[in-house]
């Protein structure tokens, strides 16, 4: 059974977005929550709230009556709850944060960001732990974690904040050798390189706009680190299929080139996550909304 606020607040949310998903997104729990939520509000009032297809939401005219009325007293408790937070400073909120991420993008983007963070909050210790395997933040007792790719872990309170886009890319040198790739059975019989999902010890498959994902079955290189592919795609060793945040400022001098843009695969999202789990701490809190912020305000390529 839920608290009677909670439920306020989850319908509101629904009522705004008219999309359980987008609401679940906004308030940072599941799907699941909302729906679990909204029916059990439903059966409290006894009648409801929301009129829900495959394909839509729409709020019924009682739902409709029910947001005007509400509207205001999840602010006025909110406001009665934060007085003590408010009152915090920066320097008041202490203690330590234990944050997981990826390594390179970890330390191009978030490493610049955390230490700005450190001097507003000096007081809170930050532990930063660089890793591209994927983390079990309870087990590991992490309090935040950030991870680019495609997330469905719901024991997790999980925010997509941002993208990454893919490239497939070569040096002048290896294209001048190889002629430019007009299809992707053209690039199979090219050099390219091979990147080893740390994960699961296996290759990373090229994916691509309309074609079916290839496994690199002979590449030309192979590491399990995505900067030592660069430098390979770099000096000329092979093709390489590379996040853009990565590879971006090479192209833009003209050191590698890109080829089959119409093959592009879809965007990975970039994720920032936390444990599903009772009240949040405040220098948690604030540092994951920092986070959040910082990371969606990023512009890539």
């Amino acid at each position: 059974m839920q608290n009677q606020l909670e439920m306020l607040r989850i319908f509101k949310a629904v009522a705004e977005s008219s999309n359980f998903k987008e609401a679940s997104i906004r308030l940072g729990i599941s799907p699941q929550s909302v729906t679990r939520a909204i029916k059990e509000l439903e059966e409290r009032l006894g009648e409801p709230l929301f009129y829900r297809s495959t394909r839509n939401t729409t709020i019924t005219e009682f739902g409709k009556q029910m947001a005007l009325k509400s509207e205001g007293v999840i602010e006025q408790v909110d406001a009665l709850f934060q007085l003590h937070q408010h009152a915090q400073t920066p320097q008041a909120i202490a203690g330590s944060v234990k944050i997981t991420m990826p390594n390179t993008f970890g330390r191009q983007y978030l490493l610049p960001a955390l230490t700005a963070f450190s001097k507003d909050y000096p007081n809170i210790q930050l532990d930063l732990r660089f890793s591209d395997l994927i983390d079990n933040v309870v087990a590991d007792q992490m309090d935040i974690g950030v991870r680019i790719g495609f997330f469905s872990n719901n024991r997790n309170v999980a925010r997509r904040v941002n993208e990454i886009k893919f490239s497939i890319v070569g040096a002048p040198e290896l294209i001048a050798k190889t002629g430019v790739p007009k299809q992707v059975s053209d690039l199979c019989a090219m050099p390219y390189t091979g990147l080893i999902d740390q994960n699961t010890g296996r290759m990373w498959s090229w994916s691509f706009a309309s074609e079916p994902d290839c496994f690199p079955t002979n590449p030309a290189f192979i590491t399990d680190d995505i900067e030592a592919e660069l430098s390979a795609v770099l000096a000329g060793i092979g093709y390489g299929q590379l996040p853009d945040f990565i590879c971006e400022k090479y192209i833009k001098t003209g050191q590698l080139v890109t080829v089959l843009e119409d093959q592009s695969p879809a965007p990975w999202g970039i994720y920032v996550y936390r444990p599903q789990r009772g009240p949040v701490a405040e220098r948690v809190r604030v540092l994951f909304d920092y986070l959040a912020k910082t990371l969606a305000d990023i512009k890539f390529g």
